[in-house]
């Protein structure tokens, strides 16, 4: 399983945030600023402030319940989570296909992430486009959704055709970097979990939570 998609965001928490952001004096910065030197020719988006209050107030919720929600923290093995900002894309805005930088000045990147705040029916297109091989997904969840995709792959986001979408993106250095050794993991976990949760503990069960942990000291950085 390389892509993840779950609730992060509670309404209210949803509410304060988009009210924050929607203020008319902060701080939006054309978004090539923090942009590759390739990926600058395909990005036209905006994007908060980093170092604004708001972005930090609220870059610091979003982080604290990524690492606080049990299937995030299963799937992606987080280390870090960093480069974390908000931004925003309006009618005739897009960004094309283009790669995430292996190591950003905030960290390696593993697994990019992407928090949705707005509801679906708020903005037409912009929807998120991950190019697995020969694959196309398309992303556009509801309003405090987010979707956690490996960085090593193309991706892309449609031009927004009427409205404005607003999201909050992101990366994770992983503790393991490669995506089959993190399913693999992944897949353990949540067997032994679901065990677990059906049977309760056993010692069998012992023995596969142990597995789990040790493969994690081999494979992990």
């Amino acid at each position: 399983m390389n892509y993840l998609t779950c609730s992060l965001l509670n309404n209210e928490e949803i509410k304060t945030i988009k009210k924050e952001l929607n203020i008319s004096n902060q701080n939006w910065e054309d978004g090539k600023k923090t942009a590759g030197k390739q990926a600058a020719q395909v990005k036209n988006n905006l994007q908060l402030d980093r170092e604004s209050d708001v972005s930090k107030k609220y870059t610091t919720l979003i982080i604290k319940k990524m690492l606080t929600n049990p299937l995030i923290k299963s799937f992606s093995l987080a280390k870090k989570i960093h480069g974390t900002m908000f931004t925003k894309s309006m009618r005739g805005m897009k960004y094309g296909t283009h790669i995430d930088n292996a190591f950003m000045s905030t960290g390696r990147a593993d697994l990019s992430f992407t928090v949705f705040l707005n509801k679906k029916d708020e903005y037409e297109g912009g929807e998120l486009i991950v190019d697995d091989i020969n694959t196309e997904h398309k992303f556009k969840l509801k309003e405090g959704d987010i979707v956690i995709y490996p960085s090593t792959y193309l991706h892309s986001v449609k031009e927004i055709d009427s409205g404005e979408r607003l999201v909050c993106i992101g990366w994770i250095e992983s503790y393991v970097k490669s995506i089959e050794e993190r399913e693999y993991l992944f897949d353990i976990d949540s067997g032994a979990r679901g065990i677990l949760s059906k049977f309760g503990r056993s010692d069998e069960l012992d023995l596969i939570f142990k597995s789990y942990s040790n493969l994690l000291r081999i494979l992990g950085n």
